[in-house]
């Protein structure tokens, strides 16, 4: 088998042998990929959520919660 033909799916190839040779480890890439991924996706909407809402939250209000003097 010549060079060529062994590296012509090298980065896949690599890949597969890294994650997803074993179920276990495939598995396990998967489930971390997910929560980091949604750990990901939390973080930005929660930013754009705030971006878009300065002066509308309830801790952006500061007589809200107050009593007033008699």
């Amino acid at each position: 088998m010549s060079a060529a033909s062994r590296r012509s799916g090298g980065l896949l190839e690599g890949l597969y042998k890294v994650f997803m040779r074993r179920t276990s480890v495939y598995a396990t890439f998967v489930i971390v990929g997910a929560l980091v991924g949604e750990r990901a996706v939390d973080y930005r909407v929660h930013k754009l959520w705030e971006k878009n809402n300065v002066g509308k939250r309830f801790e952006d209000i500061p007589v809200l919660g107050q009593r007033t003097s008699e």
